[in-house]
């Protein structure tokens, strides 16, 4: 008998946990859906950018809640309220954002196909150890960049995803490998970051 109430706690309690883990990661698909959108109606200049590692490359291989990851891993964004968010040079094809420690550049060529000097600097923790990452697609590229005028309005609404597949220390110029905890040679991350973000109401023009 005892065995019994013992066996229905332990199925209870996890019954909960699931129901838990399921409420949080639902309120935090959505948040992450937020955190990279911006208002279509806006007439400032306001952009979102977020880094995703890949799934072997954060805990339990990413089943955690969104939410619950960022607090253990610290979140991989920045935005136009960011400290020393700045717009560089925006075109249809070409597109520079930059933060404290971050800086970003997609670009495209005439067939609207990524090319290699799209690369993304920033900041992150691993194993403990901050370090600043370069990172560059791979080569051909898989990604876009979606840019358009705005119906009315001289300004740039549009969005991007690009799979990041090479990194590098940015200070030293050699790939994260014993350094982050895995195997002489081998590479961090171990399969592309995913880089995306979404813009409006940015000025076009070369600077």
């Amino acid at each position: 008998m005892k065995k019994s109430i013992k066996t229905s706690l332990i199925v209870v309690v996890l019954t909960l946990l699931v129901c838990v883990v399921c409420a949080v990661w639902f309120l935090s698909r959505s948040n992450e859906s937020v955190g990279v959108s911006v208002s279509g109606t806006s007439r400032v200049p306001v952009f979102a950018v977020n880094v995703q590692r890949p799934r072997s490359d954060r805990p339990f291989f990413g089943i955690l809640p969104t939410m619950l990851e960022a607090k253990l891993l610290g979140e991989l964004r920045f935005d136009y309220a960011s400290h020393g968010a700045r717009i560089g040079s925006v075109t249809p094809d070409h597109l520079e954002l930059s933060a404290d420690g971050w800086d970003l550049l997609v670009e495209t060529d005439t067939e609207g196909k990524v090319t290699p000097a799209t690369r993304l600097v920033f900041p992150i923790e691993i194993a403990e150890r901050k370090y600043s990452l370069r990172c560059r697609p791979a080569d051909p590229a898989n990604g876009y960049l979606h840019a358009t005028t705005r119906p009315g309005f001289d300004v740039l609404d549009g969005r991007f995803l690009v799979e990041l597949a090479k990194c590098e220390n940015a200070e030293t110029g050699k790939i994260l490998d014993t350094e982050a905890g895995g195997d002489p040679g081998q590479a961090w991350p171990s399969s592309p970051l995913t880089l995306r973000g979404s813009f409006q109401g940015l000025p076009p023009g070369r600077r």
